[in-house]
């Protein structure tokens, strides 16, 4: 089947890929002629743990090619995946700017039937707008789809090729087909490919991720009692997470979530609920959690220091919003380097994929190590943002040497409360016992 995948962002590079590694002849679009001469050249421009290798295979068989103009392609392919930006604006909505423009532009070149696929999240009634931007230029036959992706990032290969599910929204039988033709490879062990009206799919994109969003919520919200009760919120974690109508995944607190999906898709949701008149209290009360969260170290953060960092030096290791992703949108870590920078502290940061990004963001108003124990070097204070699996089991022997004080605060639960207890750390993690050294 040849497709185009118009955007090469995240979803679009790794929806792009994958479809090419089941056979597929993929074209992928982009407006940005440097992203274009890059992935062209072979130089992938995300990391994604798994997604080089495939990247490289499929552009060396010639099933994965980079263009800059749909026009070249088009007559070509049978199905076209809108993976375009969908940010939000100041209230919260999803901007479509993207989205439809390039759906007017499909509606003055099409010239027999497509489907038009929705991947990026978008909110209820959108592939009505899509629909009718096309019709405005197009008189033909095409069909429009909704087919959300759920991608986890660091794993989102594996969640690509071996999907739990694929939810594809559609109201046409001829799109039907084409869409399980599609995904049959992805799906072979039987995972379900949902099909359902275009609006059902749209919501289920948004519902998933403020779900999850709320999970995470909650189970901080319960370490801020285990801390004010003396309960160990691992425990608890552990407790409630054997309850097969609960399960185990998204319990583990932190200093909350970031990255490009459940910031945007919560407040999209409470947008478009508001939109009908319906207050979403529920995803309110996440969003104020989340963002108080986000800091919540600050507080023992200062009162270590007796509330003066005036010239105090502090690591950080982990700046992307999760392990295995350069991505730092909405991190955490960014949130914390703010307020650190405003009480007068220096911050010294490490993190294996994601620096680069954050010079993009916020400059040289950091320092940024070529590893985690430079980082640490003379460092008063230790703070993991960030749990990649290299910070797990570090040489403490090195640690000790480096840091002027043994001083940890950890917004990711990293470390056992023995080890820091039989190291002699003052370690202040969250939701668990404070080890005073």
């Amino acid at each position: 089947m040849k497709i185009a995948v118009i955007g090469t962002g995240y979803v679009g590079l790794v929806s792009g890929t994958c479809f090419a590694e089941t056979g597929n002849h993929v074209s992928c679009v982009d407006i940005d002629h440097k992203k274009v001469e890059s992935l062209s050249s072979g130089k992938i421009t995300i990391y994604e743990p798994g997604l080089e290798k495939l990247f490289e295979r499929n552009l060396k068989e010639g099933r994965l090619h980079f263009t800059t103009k749909i026009e070249e392609v088009i007559d070509e392919v049978s199905i076209i995946f809108l993976a375009l930006p969908t940010p939000p604006g100041e209230d919260g909505s999803a901007d479509l700017s993207y989205v439809l423009g390039v759906a007017d532009h499909l509606g003055k070149i099409m010239k027999d039937y497509k489907v038009i696929v929705d991947k990026s999240t978008v909110p209820v009634g959108t592939a009505e707008k899509v629909r009718a931007a096309i019709a405005a230029n197009y008189k033909g036959d095409f069909d429009v789809v909704s087919n959300p992706e759920f991608l986890r990032e660091g794993v989102a290969v594996d969640d690509f090729m071996k999907p739990d599910r694929v939810v594809v929204g559609c109201s046409s039988e001829r799109a039907r087909k084409l869409m399980d033709e599609l995904y049959a490879p992805f799906v072979r062990q039987g995972n379900p490919v949902i099909f359902m009206d275009e609006k059902s799919a749209e919501l289920t994109k948004y519902a998933a991720n403020s779900f999850l969003a709320t999970k995470i919520t909650f189970m901080n919200e319960i370490a801020r009692i285990c801390e004010l009760v003396g309960a160990d919120v691992d425990k608890v974690r552990k407790g409630i997470g054997t309850d097969s109508r609960i399960g185990n995944r998204f319990l583990f607190p932190g200093i909350g979530y970031g990255g490009s999906c459940f910031p945007k898709d919560v407040k999209a949701l409470v947008k478009s609920a508001g939109d009908v008149n319906y207050d979403f209290k529920i995803l309110h009360a996440v969003e104020e959690v989340n963002e108080d969260q986000k800091t919540i170290l600050m507080p023992a953060i200062r009162e270590h220091f007796k509330n003066d960092l005036q010239g105090k030096k502090v690591a950080i290791w982990g700046l992307a919003f999760k392990p295995n992703t350069d991505d730092t949108r909405e991190a955490p870590a960014l949130y914390l380097i703010k307020q650190l920078l405003a009480a007068g502290a220096t911050v010294n940061a490490f993190d294996p994929e994601a620096m680069s990004n954050v010079k993009r963001e916020i400059g040289d108003v950091i320092t940024y190590s070529e590893t985690m124990y430079e980082a640490i070097q003379n460092a008063d204070a230790l703070v993991i943002a960030t749990e990649w699996a290299e910070f797990r089991n570090p040489n403490f022997e090195r640690m000790q040497n480096a840091l002027n004080s043994k001083v940890i605060f950890d917004g990711r639960n990293v470390f056992s409360l023995e080890k820091m207890a039989e190291l002699g750390y003052k370690y202040i993690s969250i939701g668990r016992q404070r080890i005073e050294a």
